[in-house]
């Protein structure tokens, strides 16, 4: 027992493991009620038996394994990982456990087995129960054989696969233990009562007295349906279903169809092994089939016979045999060999099923032409044969051939077609028989049945019947529409007859099979059942493909109006009911008409129409016209009525009035009334020759447009087409294309007989009248939107020149779809419409197709030429290919057949030539061109082999084939491609170049396709060696392939499909297709890219709709019988099922109803810069194209996948025009809410409103037009600026739209253009919309050049790009132009630049033609408006301005003014401001008053008739600041020495100048700084400015300001503009700060205000945004500088203390703001020591006073930084360093000192020691490196600066030299390298600086901290446009306090000392420090206070300059306005004083 305590004290997994039997047995019991417990399926616990499970069955002690499996099976049962002991414990089970004698051991085992099966690994189970029926033990396969059948039973043949077991059942049954074959029996049986007769051809070998047993014991078997009984974990559901089923007794009906659908049919043919039998073929049979004695010929077709026996065939390469065979049965005479030979055909038919499919297409016309034979044992062997290859093709694909035999005049094979054609309807389904199919059909079926023959009557009529009953009354009955009762009584009885192949295989008939398609895996059905799944995939590629036969049974017959074709094919299909019937009514003679119309008519009415006065004959018609209007429709006589129109005068009436009102009723008849065509017939003729009236046109289309609706577009435009141009007159013809033209649009193109119009438009094109020319052309644009590129093929003979006019119409339809039709579809019941449409539509491709003229060039494939394309010779080889190439060009589109080529093209694709290879590759491109899409019958013989030409090892052979089979892939679709198993045979060859670029190509087209195949299952195990492929290429394409396998098989499919992989492959393979779950792309709800190649993209999106939905309800079948409905175009899909495609609808919505709350917009961070980054660096296409590419639409779609709604964007691609919409609608509604979403989007939602525009349904177009004028809007309030790329990406394309030719569609437009100028600079507006009017639409030209002088008007002349002289030019080419419109546009828009800009545009515009000036002329005289630019003295004005003087320069110069004007144009070359002249420079100023303008003409006009309200601008200001100006007496002093020296007026002229740099219009400030740039620049000029500094300062601060708060916030103003303002004022202040007497003027307030204006600029983050904002910051630094070093340090050095005082006391001041400013402060203590001595220390101690006094030490602590407390500490420390005690002397200026700590902490200061406290401040201000020290001499700094720009001069070093002097920068921040630059050459300069950008950009990124967004100035109100707060800003006080009485003390003082008397005797101190009072007010004046002070002076300044004896046209006329007025000169205080009195003398 010792032993035993041992192994009791163990954990229950160790007990397991024990040597001891007994301690395992305890062990499985513990175990046993461990597993039992555990209710977690997912608990740790599980996971620690997983490898001792196999351990618990195999057991070696019987009693032990006896529990074990207890254990083992409550394990499977129970534990979540129990799955990945499958194997190895089934193995065990199988091994171990089968061969126990113990029952319960067997059955323990059984039920594990089962369990497994149960918990969905039954085909690992499966897998080891079939490796036991190898076992030699009898007892283990007896088991196993059982475990199968018991699995079979309970689970059903949907979980085990029968395949496996039924191939090893003959050999079970040959077994000699009797258990084993008693028990195979049991399982045959059971396998039988699932698959039924499925199961006998696969035992058909086994002892004849076993099948006999067999076969009674099937007889047993129970008739009823098998139903599964046991149910895996994840069939729940059903288990719930069943077992409810069970407990309600039993079957009711519903659980019948319930079970019937869960039991997939078996089909045998998949049961059956495959036999290879081309090898098997004597090898003489070739001779022999071709020997001259029959009995040889027979012997070979035996040996055939023999070997097609076999009911299933390997697939091969079949293509020789069936060559032979056909030709036995087309030639030979000996009938007996016809009928052998046609049953090996129909034994290799039924052998290889789908694969067959390809040879179908080449023998089914020979053995209906063979039909001519009698004798019934031939006649039934081809019928055989025939109804075998029926089944391996589909019905489209045969079409061509059956119809052309149709019309054979045996009667034999009349007979037989038909009755083939009958057996071949009853495998179709509604859906395989699409009315594309029906209708040639039917046409020619209609004739059978009008034969003499009764044979072939009989047989007609059985086809048709067939017919009805397939597709349905609804759809048959249009086509029998003229067929007397009694044949449609006996087509109806016929149908009555029938019974379908479907109806009978599921008992629920055809609907039932397509409402619910069964979710099996395959369809199957004994016998040829499962072939019908052939048909229904390959049909279902039906419609959109050519039908071949639409035109040889159909629209050729068009002409008759009676004919079948015509009439039930074009006519009947638009219609319905009374209407078709009513297409015919008998000619009724005049005498009937006219008692018909009494009956009608009012007699009075009757009487008059002929009468010779028109008054009688019109009143006649009112009359006439009311009858109509009031008559019912069906007591409406139509004809009558129209004949008594035509009766004389008729057509011929002369009066206008009378024919407007006659055709009028025409239109009102055909609409109210039953209008047949013979009435149509009575008009036509009339209407056709009114229609080019100009007065009656408009009335006779109107008629001919009701016609159409009531007799088809179809047959009443070949009419009217006809009619016209049997005409001679070019101006009817023209109006009838155009009518056309928009008929189409209006009623679609169903039914057009395209044929008929392009023989007339190629009449119309040769016309000589070029109207009619241009009206063709437009109608073939219209075709072009339904036919596509195929249109063209009919014109490629037209001369070039009428060609490349045909292509230019063509590019401008290029991606547009037709319009939805409006017309035409009154008559539609609701359920019809749209399939008659859908059908319609996709005719039109088909039709044109079929259209084109193909040569037959079959008799051309020579057998000399396939005999040297096969020669051994390669150049003999080379010529027989370029023949081939020769007859494919020569012939350009060819019918099908070409003989023998493709089997000799296919063996030179792998010619050892690599030359001849590609040859042949480019001639099969040539051919799929050349043949359009019936090359798709040779996708298996050519398409497959020319894919294994993807592995060769050359790259370029690689890339031909790759382009070849995209070139077929086009013509074909894919379907052909994907079917069969080609080309998973392909991806299985080893070959690493194939694997890669079939893979790549799959990848590329799976995403496209709608549907696939079933048969891509078979390719998915290659993708997966694929994906663990050596080659890592292979491996990658794999891996990207995956998804798109993914988006059509379903996760689902494709993880079973693991199964069979090694366990560590499937673990890696597995993982795979999780990530690429993630990754799964949508299905494509677009038609596949190849449908969309015939129609051009052109079907209208109203058609797709149901083909979506459809997808959606079918998808669930996908994968082995595609639902026929997911037809390759979404024309084509619901057509045949309109009832069941709509009731899926609701299913798919309900199903997809995602969550639909939450952001529409997710707003990704970075996620719009990464998009552009990306578009910037190609990472992605530019969004640039003339028509959306589908990889645009494409990319968008990636791009928005992460940005906006899953739900959204569905509804955004969309097929449907409706749901776009929805998504519109959706977007309108969010708009508010989700701003920040839209603003991040915003890139991607305009992209997808580009695409938009290029749709062509208009619902949406205007809904995008509302959606984008709410949008600008909300981007305008939310002051959003668009970015560059926005606004390329989506302008163009808006602009696009302005040529619509709705005028409402335009307006729109228009309005979001003009709305988009506020938040696009208008002047880069003016570059896309200048583009725009180089488009061929004439209207666009028109409506660009309109809103160009729209631009003009607002904006003025600034908004010309590049130039205005380059943009009038080109706007003046306009004036030439042939349409009238743009014509006049054109001359207005000049007419707009000449009234904002004068005389000068004849200049700008340069040379016109003679006729345009006179044209351009002739409008501005007739324009009202007069330039108000220009002065009224015009006259005198011309000659002045030719003499390019520029009068500034005359002002400020006395030199050669020529020479001034031309420097100044060279200077300000780069901000491009042309030579303009004073008068015009302010040309725009008069449109933005501002509040300080004045009109010094009207003030100055007369002596006393100024209209009194003009003063009253400032009128309540001026006179109070005046006043104390007159009273005390003037002390004459000049405020500068220099001013005793010059010429009295040049003050006033500077003072002019200096207005101007304040003025509102930008190029007036930016002359105004040039001028004065120009003076300072020059040492001997630049004393002029004296006194006039602080005046300058004062103008460039309020320009500053007006920039900050009025310009940059103007959307309108081009950004370049600001940015050459701010470089104009930048270069003009860094002039005057180099000049250090100068710039010592400045006083504290104006330096205050200064650098106030500057540091906001810095931190403005808007000039950040700027393209060249980084430059204007790094000049702005530099300007500081200057500033800081230059100015009085007293008076720098105070402005920066009550700055950063005002900074502090400013809530909303930005802290970077006072950083900066300290930073100031700091840069001035460095520079202490050079100016200690010039400083007045007093006046510096006063302002640190005040500051300590408002922030006391223990406030000052408070802030956020301490920064402020240190810079005041370093300053005072760094004063006492420097001065020692002696600065205790200096605090004069301070009253009481005890109000701050100042003294105390100067007292402190002094008593440390001078050396600690001088380390200490430098460690405060320089972070311990005192630059002070540090820096080199100048000497040295100069020749260190030399050395680096010697660097960057030369052209080795210049990049090192850059480097060097960026680190040197960076160093010595404050180093100057001006001098360094001034010398050199402009390019130089900016070369430097951008080097030194591009390196900042490098190292750091953006140099400077983006400052925070918005920083408002709060000091004198900078902030406020002067215009809206006048007082505010004109009273200038920090923070907007009640204005005491101080501030005037302080304003008086200035206007004091600014007019020469002296404030107080302050006689030692500079005379601006006047300008702060004693220390009760701190405040600084500011410049606005300054501002107020001067407005006199201005005026008379003013008056000076216009005294100056100037010519008029350099006097600025009423418009200057300027927003402040600047202070004279002393000298002229008189003169002031006098014009004052005058102007107030003038105002009493």
């Amino acid at each position: 027992m010792g032993d035993d305590s041992e192994w009791m004290k163990l954990p229950i997994d160790q007990k397991c493991e024990h040597k001891l039997w007994k301690a395992r047995l305890n062990g499985y019991e513990e175990a046993l009620k461990l597993f039992q417990k555990i209710d977690d399926e997912k608990s740790p616990e599980w996971s620690k038996y997983l490898g001792l499970i196999k351990k618990f069955v195999t057991d070696s002690n019987a009693v032990a394994q006896l529990k074990g499996l207890e254990a083992a099976l409550a394990y499977v049962e129970n534990a979540h990982v129990a799955g990945k002991t499958t194997g190895e414990v089934a193995s065990g089970v199988v091994n171990k456990v089968f061969n126990q004698p113990k029952a319960r051991a067997k059955e323990l085992g059984l039920d594990i087995c089962l369990m497994y099966i149960e918990i969905e690994k039954g085909e690992a189970v499966q897998e080891e129960l079939l490796k036991g029926l190898d076992n030699k033990n009898p007892k283990i396969i007896v088991a196993c054989i059982e475990t199968l059948r018991r699995a079979l039973s309970e689970f059903g043949s949907k979980i085990i696969s029968l395949k496996p077991i039924i191939k090893v059942l003959p050999k079970l049954f040959e077994s000699r233990e009797k258990a084993v074959r008693d028990e195979a029996k049991l399982l045959a049986v059971e396998i039988y009562r699932w698959i039924r007769f499925a199961l006998r051809p696969s035992l058909q070998n086994i002892n004849s007295v076993q099948l006999k047993e067999l076969e009674e014991e099937w007889v047993k078997v129970s008739s009823a349906v098998p139903k599964q009984t046991r149910f895996l974990r994840s069939q729940q559901e059903l288990k719930a279903k069943f077992e409810q089923q069970q407990a309600t007794g039993g079957d009711a009906d519903g659980g019948d169809d319930e079970e019937e659908e869960a039991v997939p049919q078996v089909d045998a043919y998949e049961l059956l092994e495959a036999v290879e039998i081309l090898s098997k073929l004597p090898k003489d049979f070739y001779e022999k089939i071709e020997a001259k004695k029959w009995q040889e010929r027979k012997e070979a077709l035996e040996a055939v016979e023999l070997l097609v026996k076999n009911p299933k065939l390997e697939s091969g390469d079949y293509a020789d045999l069936v060559k032979v065979l056909k030709k036995v049965v087309g030639k030979d005479t000996n009938v007996m060999l016809v009928a052998l030979a046609a049953k090996c055909l129909a034994g290799l038919a039924t052998g290889l099923r789908k694969k067959f499919g390809q040879y179908a297409g080449h023998v089914v016309p020979t053995i209906l032409e063979k039909f001519r034979e009698k004798k019934p044992q031939v006649v039934q062997a081809l019928q055989e044969a025939i109804d075998a290859i029926f089944l391996t093709t589909t019905l489209q694909n045969i079409s061509e051939d059956v119809l052309a035999v149709m019309d054979n005049k045996n009667p034999t094979i009349k007979q037989q077609t038909s009755l083939f054609i009958a057996r071949s309807f009853r495998h179709c389904t509604p859906s395989t028989l699409p009315k594309s199919l029906l209708k040639p059909f039917c046409a020619a079926l209609l004739k059978h049945i009008n034969d003499s023959a009764p044979e072939v009557r009989d047989a007609g009529f059985e086809a048709l019947g067939t017919a009805l009953k397939v597709a349905g009354d609804k759809a048959v009955n249009p086509f029998l529409a003229d067929v007397d009762k009694l044949k449609l009584d006996r087509i109806k009885e016929c149908a009555e007859k029938v019974e379908l192949v479907y109806g009978k295989k599921t008992g629920g008939a055809a609907e039932k099979k397509e409402g619910k398609p069964a979710p099996g895996k395959t369809p199957a059905l004994a016998g040829t059942g499962g072939d019908k799944e052939t048909k229904d995939t390959a049909a279902k590629r039906g419609p959109l493909k050519k039908a071949p036969a639409v035109k040889s049974g159909g629209p050729p017959k068009k002409g008759k109006p009676a004919a079948a074709a015509g009439v039930g094919g074009a006519g009947a299909k638009g219609k319905k009911g009374p209407e078709t019937k009513e297409i015919f009514e008998s000619e009724l003679s005049i005498e009937v008409c006219e008692e018909k119309a009494a009956a009608v008519l009012p007699a009075s009415c009757i009487q008059q129409l002929d009468s010779g006065n028109w008054k009688e004959r019109l009143a006649c018609m009112e009359e006439f016209q009311k009858a109509v209007e009031l008559m019912e429709r069906s007591e409406m006589p139509c004809q009558a009525l129209v004949r008594m129109l035509a009766k004389k005068p008729g057509w011929k009436e002369t009066n206008f009035q009378v024919m407007q009102m006659k055709l009028h009723i025409v239109a009102l008849i055909a609409q109210k009334g039953n209008f047949s065509k013979t009435s149509a017939q009575v008009v036509l003729d009339g209407l056709v020759d009114k229609v080019g009236d100009v007065k009656c046109g408009s009335n006779a289309k109107e008629a001919m447009t009701a016609i159409a609706e009531a007799c088809q577009l179809a047959w009443t435009a070949e009419q009217v087409v006809a009619i016209a141009f049997s005409q001679k007159n070019p101006k009817n013809q023209s109006e009838t294309l155009n009518w056309l033209s928009n008929a189409i649009k209006e009623f679609g193109f169903s039914g057009l007989n395209v044929k008929a119009f392009i023989s007339n438009v190629k009449t119309a094109l040769a016309a000589t009248n070029p109207a009619v020319r241009t009206s063709a052309i437009t109608l073939l644009g219209v075709m072009y939107l339904y036919v596509g590129p195929p249109l063209r093929m009919f014109f490629e003979d037209e001369k070039p020149a009428l060609l490349s006019q045909i292509d230019a119409e063509f590019e401008k339809m290029q991606g547009q779809t037709a319009p939805v039709p409006t017309r035409g579809i009154s008559g539609h019941s609701a359920g019809g419409g749209d399939d008659g449409e859908e059908e319609e539509q996709e005719d039109v491709g088909n039709d044109v197709v079929d259209l084109l003229p193909r040569t037959d060039i079959g008799d051309k494939i020579t057998a000399e030429l396939v005999a040297k394309i096969g020669d051994k010779n390669w150049k003999i080889r080379k010529e027989g290919l370029d023949e081939v190439t020769g007859i494919i060009n020569e012939a350009k589109f060819i019918q099908p057949n070409i003989g023998e080529l493709p089997a000799a093209l296919k063996s030179r694709l792998n010619d050892s030539n690599k030359i001849l290879v590609q040859q042949t590759l480019s001639i099969l491109q040539q051919l799929a061109t050349a043949m359009g899409p019936n090359i798709k019958q040779y996708v298996k013989s050519l398409g497959i082999p020319v894919i294994t030409v993807l592995g060769d090892s050359k790259n370029n052979v690689r890339a031909a084939a790759l382009a070849t089979v995209n070139a077929w892939a086009e013509q074909t679709g894919m379907r052909e491609w994907l079917e069969g198993e080609d080309l998973s045979e392909e991806l299985k060859k080893e070959n690493p170049f194939l694997r890669q670029e079939l893979l790549g190509w799959l990848a590329e087209k799976l995403p496209t396709l709608r549907s696939v195949p079933s048969d891509l299952l078979l390719c998915v195990p290659h993708l997966y060696s694929c994906l663990e492929d050596r080659n890592g290429d292979v491996r990658k394409k794999a891996q990207d392939a995956l998804p798109f396998f993914m988006i059509h098989l379903g996760f689902e499919k494709m993880a079973k499909a693991t199964s069979k992989l090694k366990p560590t492959s499937k673990d890696q393979v597995l993982a795979m297709l999780e990530k690429a779950k993630a990754n799964v792309p949508a299905k494509p709800v677009l038609p596949a890219k190849a449908s969309s190649r015939v129609v051009g993209g052109a079907a209208p999106a109203k058609f797709q709709p149901a083909s979506a939905l459809a997808e959606d309800s079918g998808s669930n079948t996908m994968e082995s019988k595609p639902d026929p409905k997911k037809a390759k175009t979404g024309a084509a899909s619901s057509k045949a099922k309109g009832a069941q495609g709509k009731k899926s609808i609701s299913k798919p919505n309900l199903k997809e109803d995602d969550d639909k709350s939450g952001p529409v917009f997710v707003i990704v961070p970075n996620g719009k810069e990464q998009r552009m980054k990306d578009e910037k660096g190609l990472k992605v296409l530019k969004w640039n194209f003339t028509t959306p590419r589908d990889e645009y639409i494409e990319q968008l779609k990636t791009q928005m996948s992460s940005c906006v709604a899953k739900w959204l964007q569905d509804e955004m691609f969309h097929a449907d025009f409706q749901h776009h919409n929805k998504a519109l609608a959706v977007m309108i509604e969010h708009l508010e809410s989700e701003k920040d979403g839209v603003i991040s989007c915003l890139d991607v939602i305009l992209k997808w409103l580009t695409l938009r525009f290029f749709d062509t349904n208009t619902s949406v177009l205007m809904k995008a037009l509302e959606y984008l004028k709410m949008l600008f809007q909300m981007l305008s309030q939310e002051e959003y600026h668009l970015t560059e790329n926005e606004a390329s990406s989506f302008i163009p394309y808006l602009i696009l739209k302005v040529g619509e030719p709705k005028d409402v569609i335009r307006r729109d437009v228009r309005s979001i253009l003009n709305k988009m100028c506020l938040i696009y600079p208008a002047s880069k507006m003016f570059t896309f919309i200048m583009e725009g009017t180089k488009s061929k639409n004439s209207k666009q030209r028109a409506e660009c050049l309109e809103e160009l002088g729209c631009l003009v008007e607002s904006y003025g002349m600034n908004v010309c790009q590049p130039t205005p002289g380059r943009a009038l030019k080109e706007m003046a080419t306009h004036i030439g132009d042939r349409d009238n419109t743009v014509r006049n546009a054109a001359l207005n828009t000049i007419v707009t630049v000449y009234n904002v800009h004068g005389d000068q545009v004849f200049k700008l515009i340069g040379n016109l033609s003679e006729k345009d000036m006179s044209m351009l002329e002739e409008r501005i005289k007739r324009s009202a408006k007069r330039p108000s630019a220009a002065p009224l003295r015009q006259a005198e004005e011309k000659p002045q301005r030719t003499q390019n003087v520029g009068a500034n320069a005359t002002m400020l110069r006395k030199g050669p003014a020529e020479d001034m004007s031309s420097k100044l144009k060279i200077m300000y070359r780069t901000y491009r401001i042309q030579n303009r002249n004073v008068g015009s420079h302010s040309e725009a100023v008069h449109t933005v008053p501002r509040e300080f303008q004045l009109d010094l003409d009207e003030i100055e006009n007369d002596s006393g008739t100024v209209r009194c309200e003009m003063p009253a601008l400032v009128q309540h200001k001026l006179d109070d600041i005046f006043e104390p100006v007159l009273i005390p007496e003037p002390k004459i002093r000049a405020v500068s020495p220099h001013f005793d020296d010059m010429h009295s007026s040049t003050a006033s002229i500077i003072n002019f100048v200096i207005s101007q740099v304040a003025s509102g219009d930008i190029n007036t400030s930016i002359q105004a700084l040039a001028q004065i740039d120009e003076v300072l620049r020059q040492e001997d000029k630049a004393e002029a400015m004296s006194g006039h500094i602080d005046q300058f300062l004062i103008a460039i601060i309020m320009q500053l300001r007006l920039i900050y708060s009025t310009h940059m916030a103007d959307e309108k103003l081009d950004k370049d503009e600001i940015v050459k303002l701010y470089s104009c004022i930048i270069g003009s202040m860094i002039s005057l700060f180099q000049i250090e007497s100068l710039a010592r003027e400045a006083s504290i307030g104006v330096l205050k205000d200064l650098m106030h204006g500057l540091v906001t600029l810095m931190l403005d983050s808007r000039v950040e945004d700027l393209e060249e904002g980084e430059q204007v910051i790094r000049s702005i630094n530099l300007l500081v500088l200057k500033v800081l070093e230059k100015s009085d340090t007293t008076n720098i050095l105070s402005a920066l203390l009550v700055l950063l005082q005002d900074s502090l006391l400013t809530t909303a001041s930005s802290p970077k703001f006072s950083e900066l400013i300290m930073k100031c402060l700091w840069r001035m203590v460095r520079l202490l020591p050079e100016t200690i001595n010039s400083i007045n220390l007093d006046r510096i101690l006063l302002e640190i006073h005040v500051f300590l006094k408002v922030f006391p030490k223990e406030k000052l602590k408070q802030c956020k930084s301490e920064l402020p407390i240190r810079t005041l500490k370093t300053l005072l420390h760094a004063l006492c360093k420097l001065k020692g005690p002696e600065i205790l002397d200096h605090f004069t200026m301070i009253d009481n000192k005890n109000e701050s700590e100042l003294e105390a902490y100067v007292h402190r200061v002094i008593k440390h020691s001078m050396d600690q406290t001088g380390s200490q401040a430098d460690k405060d201000t320089e972070k311990g490196a005192s630059r002070i020290e540090e820096k080199a001499s100048k000497a040295k700094v100069n020749d260190i600066l030399a050395e680096i720009f010697k660097k960057i001069g030369s052209k080795e070093n210049t990049k090192e030299g850059l480097a060097e002097l960026y680190e040197y920068k960076k160093k010595y921040s404050d180093a100057d390298i001006e001098p360094f630059l001034k010398n050199s050459s402009q390019f130089f300069q900016s070369y430097v600086e951008r080097g030194l950008r591009l390196i900042e950009a490098e190292r750091e990124g953006k140099g400077r901290v983006a400052a925070s967004t918005g920083v408002s100035p709060q000091m004198e109100g900078s902030c406020v446009p002067a215009s809206t707060h006048p007082v505010s800003s004109s009273v200038g006080n920090i923070n907007w306090e009640e204005v005491g009485p101080s501030v005037y003390l302080e304003r008086l003082k200035i206007l004091r000392q600014r007019c020469g008397l002296y404030n107080a005797k302050q006689e030692d101190r500079p005379p601006l420090t006047s300008l702060l009072s004693k220390p009760a007010v701190p405040t600084v004046a500011s410049s606005t206070d300054m501002l107020h002070s001067k407005l006199s002076q201005l005026r008379e300044s003013r008056e000076q300059y216009q005294h100056l004896d100037l010519d008029s046209n350099q006097t600025h006329s009423s418009g200057i306005g300027t927003t402040l007025a600047l202070p004279s000169s002393a000298s002229n205080i008189d003169d002031l004083k006098k014009r004052l009195e005058r102007i107030k003398s003038s105002r009493k």
